[in-house]
């Protein structure tokens, strides 16, 4: 697809998008033609354009972009990664940390790609478990390491203003590949994503 047909892609899915968004805004029984509501279904749709972009990105093909042959052996930790993310449950944000490790096989990523990543698959319609399968899984095939681990820490919307409404409470997910599925690096992950660097 040519730049010139991106552009024009996007600007329709906007359009068509918009229109939706308006509908949906009168069905609720408000008037789309006052002032405050006027731009409000292209905004809307603009921002969902922007917080569902993972769809139009390959995360594989940004790790190979920065990958470097090195002979380091010991754990590389990248922490407190925020995240933000649509439930695709009830369309509302969820949001927090990601905390990922990988022991390298002969080969290092960038460490700015560990967040892009991050970032491109919770930049879709999600739920955590996936999340975090989906970025470890992204690491340990493309990057072929002796091990990788995930740890996701997010708060929900759906859980803390509708539903059952409890506004603190946190949920943790994980995945280990490799080394670290022995407790002892394991262990050893944990124990340095939870301690605070001085």
């Amino acid at each position: 697809m040519s730049s010139k047909n991106f552009e024009e892609y996007n600007i329709q899915v906007t359009e068509d998008v918009k229109a939706k968004f308006e509908s949906i805004i009168e069905d609720l029984g408000e008037d789309t033609s006052r002032d405050g509501l006027l731009k409000t279904p292209e905004r809307a749709a603009k921002a969902m354009q922007f917080l569902t972009q993972g769809y139009k990105q390959d995360a594989a093909k940004v790790l190979k972009s920065a990958m470097f042959k090195e002979t380091y052996n010991e754990m590389v930790i990248v922490k407190d990664i925020e995240l933000y993310s649509l439930c695709e449950h009830h369309i509302l944000p969820f949001f927090g940390k990601a905390h990922i490790a990988y022991i390298p096989n002969g080969q290092i990523v960038g460490l700015s790609k560990i967040p892009r990543i991050v970032d491109i698959f919770a930049r879709r319609l999600q739920v955590q478990e996936r999340l975090t399968k989906q970025i470890l899984d992204c690491i340990n095939d493309t990057l072929k390491p002796q091990g990788v681990a995930v740890v996701i820490e997010a708060s929900h919307m759906c859980m803390m203003m509708r539903g059952v409404q409890k506004q603190n409470s946190v949920t943790t997910t994980s995945g280990f590949r490799g080394q670290f599925e022995k407790i002892e690096t394991r262990n050893e992950f944990l124990k340095l994503i939870s301690e605070k660097l001085s």
